[in-house]
């Protein structure tokens, strides 16, 4: 942990965005950077659940085919979603295919409608557990938090599926809650940047 590789450009990055040729481009344009769009949350939250087990290789390269089944991740559509759209999605090679997971997102977009209606924004909510610049460990050091296992908790009690500590650390990862990028990464600064500049979601 904490080594780099260099890019394409000759520049050092975190050493995992080595790992495949897909990787440079999320991990330059998006891991990392924060996120305040619901739609993207809710994503990366059912992402981040069909990816336990998985690797992120396997589902970045379904993403396209997961957007398509999904309505784009739109909750208020999904939230709809009947047990024929459950079969329908069983049958859909271009998924991951688990009929735990695909239930756990329908009920989980019914929950994000609950938030909205309770917070103004599923943002408002997931924000609230933004780590204390202070408290954050070394980047790449962990694979949960004291903020992850309370925001898991707290999902869970709402009636969230699928969403352990592990998975929500990964999601606060990717979406900028905190900066994990390695000291010399050189997406570091612009992650660290976007944060600093960052209007965070109010209640």
């Amino acid at each position: 942990m904490g080594e780099t590789i260099l890019g394409t450009d000759g520049r050092p990055r975190c050493l995992w965005s080595g790992a495949a040729p897909e990787f440079e481009a999320y991990h330059d344009t998006e891991w990392g950077f924060p996120v305040c769009d619901d739609r993207r949350l809710f994503e990366k939250l059912c992402l981040e659940s069909f990816q336990s087990g998985l690797s992120w290789r396997t589902i970045l390269a379904k993403r396209e085919n997961f957007r398509a089944a999904f309505q784009n991740f739109d909750f208020d559509k999904v939230a709809r979603f009947s047990q024929s759209d459950v079969d329908r999605l069983l049958q859909d090679a271009g998924i991951v295919r688990h009929r735990g997971k695909i239930e756990a997102v329908i009920n989980n977009a019914q929950r994000a409608r609950e938030r909205v209606e309770r917070d103004g924004s599923l943002a408002a909510f997931i924000w609230r557990y933004e780590p204390k610049a202070d408290q954050t460990a070394k980047p790449q050091s962990a694979s949960t938090s004291a903020e992850s296992i309370a925001l898991s908790k707290d999902l869970k009690k709402l009636g969230w599926k699928f969403v352990g500590p592990t998975t929500v650390y990964a999601f606060m990862q990717a979406m900028g809650l905190i900066n994990d990028h390695v000291e010399a990464c050189v997406i570091r600064a612009e992650v660290e940047g976007a944060r600093r500049n960052l209007g965070r979601p109010g209640p």
